[in-house]
């Protein structure tokens, strides 16, 4: 049996823990071999550097410099800034994880708190945690992690504060809940002190696993340019990316940007589900209603997944259709008028920010699809089909039931749909921005809208094949109801036909000059008086 202890010399009994004797032996172990001591080196000689270590070891990635060394040497004012004192008041989540990131960073770190003896064990080692009033005089930096309901509380820090730097990093419940910002109302409660806004879009997780595993951009905004200056060299220091966002007064703006629920998604996914009830609706028509009408065949149990994956593939077609049509648009509305310099209507100019969350949405569906199309000779009623369909071929006494044109429709038909699956997949992967950053814009603009158009003309093919002669078959329409795969060719088969008609050479080589600057009514005046002063000078 393992005894316990809770020597008050083991970090990992800073809370009150109670563990093996033994663990503490090898955090030791590790320790020494982390400092490089060679016997241990002998004894141990494996990497230990996964192993982690309790609250105020420094170890992992969390302990890595976030700025290179030569960074810090080319550029002396953050190797200055690197070693300054930055205050905290606060001691809760974020307020814990900005002092992890300051200590690894490179910072002297000093905590205020209401209660310093009980939160102690809460930080790292290496920071101070002390009195409020304490911590205030041993900096001019200090980040302020409270609510703004507990602003009124560091009033009595009022004449401590003056002249000092106060970095606010808090956000509202709701959207615009307050007339004035958060950063503002700090303001007004201490006019001798410069707040600046900052920070408050960077999660607790992105401090603590750097900037390389979330978000970079901190959004900076300040009526004082020093003040700004300042803290945008502390936040270069912890390596994330600073935007100057102007003024105090664009601290509201600031302050809603964590409460948007992905904003950009909103008419992508509205689309999505009216394109997804529209062809549930007509496939349920067609493969439900009508066999129990005009049959009185129960065919309900298609509702949960048959009729879903009917539905899938038609959202999916049309929804990638939708991400290269309106670059149709905008050609022919640059064709139109022989510039690239008029604006687009304002409907086309959100549609074209929106093809992004349209392209995912589009293979969500095209994956879900491939996954319930798996699922298929799971189901019971598929296995009774299919004895169905082998006792009434014995009964009828047909010895090969093999099919050579339907074969090959299936074959084809498949694969096209694993390539056109393939081709989204790597649509999708590339539209992430950790991926799109890696490639240059040639290469982005290639695999986006070549191989999109690829996948495009792909699915089209995979739809064909999976129709075949069906249109042509008037079996096929119930209620008089053409198949829905039918209605899914119209958009992307305009799509395709429109980009065939701007590769013509005469339609290309003009919509490339409109793309590099020429215009229609200018460079058609100007090149008559070009002539006319060339014969004049001659």
């Amino acid at each position: 049996m393992v005894d316990s202890h809770t020597d008050p010399a083991c970090n990992g009994c800073a809370w009150g823990m109670k563990h093996s004797s033994h663990y503490c032996g090898f955090v030791s172990v590790v320790r020494r071999l982390r400092r490089g001591d060679k016997v241990l080196k002998m004894l141990f000689p494996v990497n230990l550097s996964f192993v982690l270590l309790p609250k105020g070891m420094p170890g992992g990635d969390m302990a890595k410099p976030l700025l290179g060394r030569r960074n810090m040497e080319s550029n002396p004012d953050l190797a200055a800034t690197a070693g300054r004192t930055i205050g905290i008041l606060g001691s809760g989540d974020f307020a814990r994880s900005l002092a992890t990131r300051l200590v690894y960073s490179g910072f002297q770190v000093v905590v205020g708190s209401r209660n310093p003896k009980r939160c102690a064990g809460l930080f790292p080692s290496a920071a101070e945690v002390t009195a409020q009033v304490d911590a205030v005089k041993k900096t001019n930096v200090i980040f302020v992690a409270v609510f703004r309901e507990h602003y009124s509380t560091l009033c009595d820090l009022t004449d401590e504060l003056a002249g000092k730097i106060l970095v606010d990093v808090s956000n509202n419940t709701e959207i615009n809940h307050h007339k004035e910002s958060n950063a503002e109302y700090l303001a007004s409660l201490f006019p001798a002190c410069t707040v600046v806004k900052g920070f408050n879009v960077i999660s607790a997780w992105t401090l603590q696993s750097g900037p390389r595993d979330g978000n970079k951009q901190v959004l900076i905004c300040c009526d004082n340019q020093e003040a700004k200056r300042t803290v945008t060299e502390i936040a270069q220091v912890m390596g994330f990316a600073p935007l100057d966002m102007g003024s105090l007064s664009s601290a509201c703006e600031i302050e809603n940007i964590p409460l948007r629920l992905l904003p950009a998604w909103k008419i992508p996914v509205f689309l999505a589900l009216g394109l997804f009830l529209c062809f549930y609706t007509y496939n349920f028509i067609r493969q439900v209603l009508h066999p129990y009408i005009w049959e009185q065949k129960n065919k309900f149990y298609k509702i949960p997944v048959e009729v879903v994956n009917s539905t899938l593939p038609c959202v999916a077609y049309v929804m990638l259709s939708l991400v290269y049509l309106p670059g149709v648009l905008a050609a022919s509305f640059q064709l139109r008028y022989g510039t690239k310099y008029r604006r687009f209507p304002d409907w086309l100019d959100q549609w074209l920010q929106h093809r992004k969350q349209i392209g995912l949405l589009s293979f969500f569906c095209a994956a879900l699809h491939a996954v319930y199309s798996l699922c298929l000779p799971m189901r019971r009623s598929h296995r009774y089909q299919l004895i169905n369909a082998a006792v009434k071929q014995v009964m009828e006494k047909k010895t090969d039931a093999w099919i050579e044109e339907e074969v090959w429709r299936m074959e084809i038909y498949v694969s096209f749909g694993i390539m056109a699956l393939g081709l989204l997949s790597l649509l999708a992967i590339t539209s992430l921005p950790s991926i799109a950053n890696s490639l240059n814009w040639r290469e982005f603009s290639f695999i986006q809208s070549t191989l999109g158009f690829i996948a495009l003309v792909v699915s089209t093919l995979h739809t064909l094949t999976f129709g075949w002669t069906k249109a042509f078959d008037e079996n096929q329409y119930k209620f008089y109801l053409p198949p829905s795969y039918t209605l899914t060719l119209l958009v992307p088969c305009t799509v395709i036909l429109a980009k065939i008609f701007f590769y013509l050479p005469c339609i290309h080589q003009r919509l490339r000059r409109i793309r590099n600057g020429w215009e229609k009514g200018r460079h058609d005046l100007e090149n008559p008086l070009q002539q006319q002063e060339s014969v004049c000078a001659g």
